[in-house]
């Protein structure tokens, strides 16, 4: 199912049970829907860009966290992540470290990277191959690791 007719449903169920944080989380991401609807001329987006907006969405919000955490703002760092965690649900199960690292072997064995020279083209395939499953700094992390030696 559709990231956009699963989120319509989970609207539905927020409001009925009156879950007024988990509400506004998705509305919020409803909005950047349809935002990007209207900037395409509601062509019908593809999984895949679902997926980077829930992901956009979900890195703003852990941002804010991390930005009202260091300033001593608990008070406000705290719904960003419950909202955060409300639009994970949409995203695919994380991937560990290790399977990352085993991902990245393999395009770096399938492209025949030698060097750092070549993190572009690994991240490039890399970031497409695992859009959704892990965040770009891991990846980047891990990418640049494999490259120096």
């Amino acid at each position: 199912m559709k990231i956009q007719k699963q989120l319509t449903e989970k609207i539905k169920e927020a409001m009925k049970s009156k879950d007024v944080l988990a509400l506004k989380a998705l509305r919020a991401l409803k909005s950047a829907f349809m935002l990007v609807n209207t900037e395409r001329g509601d062509a019908e987006l593809s999984d895949e860009e679902e997926l980077k907006i829930v992901q956009k969405q979900v890195k703003q919000r852990k941002d804010s966290a991390l930005i009202f955490s260091d300033q001593g703002r608990d008070d406000l760092a705290e719904p960003e992540l419950a909202e955060a965690s409300v639009l994970e649900q949409f995203l695919p199960k994380a991937l560990s470290k290790e399977e990352i690292e085993e991902v990245v072997n393999d395009i770096i064995r399938d492209i025949k990277a030698e060097g750092i020279k070549d993190m572009g083209k690994v991240m490039g395939v890399a970031s497409k191959k695992l859009v959704g499953k892990a965040d770009g700094k891991i990846i980047s992390t891990i990418v640049k690791s494999k490259l120096v030696k």
